[in-house]
């Protein structure tokens, strides 16, 4: 039997097509008819179809495909449809390939924009709602890891805590204290051209005061190390993840509620307050020499002012609120990190949520301590 170019035609036969499939139906001789075999397909969705491969000389995985694909097209045949002529060999090759044909293209749907935006925005509502209660859950776990530890001293992990209160306190004091004499120069410096106006230089030193020890302090030191080291603990469990490493050490007998958050929740919450004070103070010290230098107030004065005028309860208004940031800033980060499903993308998307999560609720819990603190007059 002598080889041929694959090809077809095509006949009706009492209104149902028929296609004619003939010569070699291998791969090398198939591009030439492929895309007309397309056309075929897409003219005919809808009608009955009969296949004859009686013609057919040889035939590989390529030609079965091809036919297959033309047969079904989108599942679109019904039973008057069939496969006729095919050799043993063949007909065997094609049930074969049959279970293995791709989805049809479909027409992507187009909904209406407001309904569109209406689902998105419900979408987002469940979201949140589901993250809330998950992120619920994980504190509690937290909080009951926190007290079984306390009730069991010897499994609480001074190294690691000792080394993340270096790596998220310590480390971080350059930026912070940098960042807070900037801000606080800045606040002195505004407040000292406004208050010109009205011959109250003075009273410059009670607006660094107040806004620096009350609010700036302590919330930009919140936003800077959510930036710094939220996000650097969900990135760091995020890749223990991706390795396997707490599947590892679940296996080992060891708990990662105890071994990675634990030590991070508490080595901030006892950090965070620190760099709170710092900041404050080194805002005060901006504050101070942008005074001294554009004012004439004297450093003497300013301390002396700022002594007489500014109630100590300004300075505890933003200091008490430095642990509670700075355990929602740590658990979000863990939370994320340890959602990280196993792909460099994940560990991405969950570390830019640890971030933009970590900095909405700093900002609500803050603006909740403004106005408890103005309900009780602190």
């Amino acid at each position: 039997m002598t080889d041929s170019v694959a090809k077809f035609d095509i006949d009706v036969d009492g209104g149902v097509l028929k296609l004619i499939a003939k010569g070699d139906w291998r791969a090398r001789f198939l591009r030439s008819i492929d895309s007309k075999l397309r056309d075929f397909a897409d003219d005919s969705v809808g009608r009955d179809l009969v296949i004859d491969m009686s013609a057919v000389e040889r035939l590989d995985t390529t030609g079965a495909m091809m036919l297959q694909r033309t047969f079904y097209a989108c599942d679109s045949r019904t039973g008057a449809s069939k496969i006729v002529g095919a050799r043993e060999v063949h007909a065997a090759l094609m049930t074969q390939i049959q279970n293995h044909l791709a989805p049809c293209h479909v027409t992507p749907f187009h909904p209406n924009p407001f309904l569109a935006v209406l689902d998105r925005l419900g979408g987002g509502v469940a979201n949140t709602y589901r993250v809330s209660i998950d992120l619920l859950e994980f504190i509690g776990f937290t909080l009951s890891t926190a007290f079984r530890v306390i009730i069991r001293p010897k499994r609480f992990r001074w190294t690691s805590t000792f080394h993340h209160m270096e790596e998220a306190g310590l480390d971080a004091v350059p930026i912070i204290g940098l960042m807070s004499f900037l801000i606080g120069a800045v606040v002195a410096f505004m407040g000292a051209k406004i208050l010109q106006l009205f011959n109250a230089d003075i009273f410059t030193v009670e607006l660094v005061g107040i806004s620096v020890l009350r609010e700036f302090g302590v919330l930009l030191t919140a936003i800077l190390i959510a930036g710094r080291s939220g996000s650097a603990f969900t990135a760091q469990i995020g890749s223990m993840k991706i390795r396997e490493e707490i599947d590892a050490l679940r296996v080992l007998g060891l708990e990662p509620m105890e071994v990675l958050v634990l030590p991070r929740v508490i080595a901030l919450v006892l950090m965070l307050p620190v760099l709170a004070f710092i900041s404050a103070m080194l805002g005060m010290l901006g504050g101070l020499l942008v005074a001294w230098g554009a004012m004439d107030i004297s450093p003497a004065l300013f301390i002396a002012r700022t002594q007489e005028t500014i109630l100590l309860n300004h300075f505890w208004a933003g200091l008490i609120k430095a642990p509670f940031f700075a355990f929602v800033i740590a658990v979000i980060g863990c939370f994320q990190g340890m959602r990280v499903e196993g792909s460099a993308e994940s560990l991405g998307r969950r570390t830019t949520l640890s971030v933009v999560q970590a900095l909405f609720l700093v900002i609500v819990i803050d603006a909740f301590f403004a106005m408890f603190f103005l309900e009780i007059d602190f």
